[in-house]
């Protein structure tokens, strides 16, 4: 499995990416496989499509992303790491997910405040899809909670906040210096229907 890209080898530009220790964490949890068809949905930068699609090699990954900057930020991104498994999707989801074939794995990273819907829509193309989703709000947490809620099969989500500190030199002194905290959400997948 490929994992750990640093951060300053992707092409940034002004738009968020997810840093690499969540990154790391996102897609242990998320389990791709070689084979795998994973939609990125809210891909930024592509920072974790890219690194999905190291390891789907024989699969193919969608990144999906309605902020034209961003798309063309995949774009560069794609071909600087040479991913020829990973396909750009511009658009919002659900809507533009409608022509891709159904996914074994979502990483959802940005939803537009669509995230029920989204989840809605892929358990439709795949019940067994294996979710994972990254949030930095508490609105989006509160939507994890009522999909874990309303899907009986999501009921033992994985919750975790993640919080990362780095350290700066100031003077003589290292401070440790906090991140914001990220929630990771992982539900779905094979496992969950047994």
């Amino acid at each position: 499995m490929h994992s750990g890209i640093r951060d300053i080898d992707f092409i940034r530009g002004r738009v968020p990416m997810t840093k690499e220790e969540i990154r790391i964490l996102s897609l242990a949890k998320l389990g791709i496989t070689g084979s795998s068809v994973v939609y990125d949905v809210g891909a930024g930068t592509g920072s974790i499509a890219i690194e999905a699609a190291l390891v789907a090699c024989g699969g193919v990954v969608y990144a999906v992303e309605k902020n034209p900057e961003a798309v063309s930020l995949i774009h560069a991104n794609r071909e600087k790491f040479g991913v020829v498994n990973l396909k750009v999707i511009e658009g919002r989801a659900p809507e533009c997910l409608n022509q891709l074939p159904a996914p074994t794995h979502v990483m959802i990273g940005g939803s537009g405040g669509l995230l029920e819907e989204i989840v809605a829509y892929i358990r439709e193309k795949n019940p067994n899809a294996r979710f994972v989703v990254n949030a930095v709000t508490l609105e989006t947490v509160s939507a994890l909670q009522r999909i874990s809620r309303d899907y009986s099969r999501y009921a033992d989500m994985d919750l975790i906040q993640v919080g990362i500190s780095r350290s700066r030199l100031m003077g003589e002194h290292h401070l440790m210096l906090a991140e914001n905290p990220v929630y990771i959400a992982a539900f779905g997948g094979e496992e969950a229907g047994r």
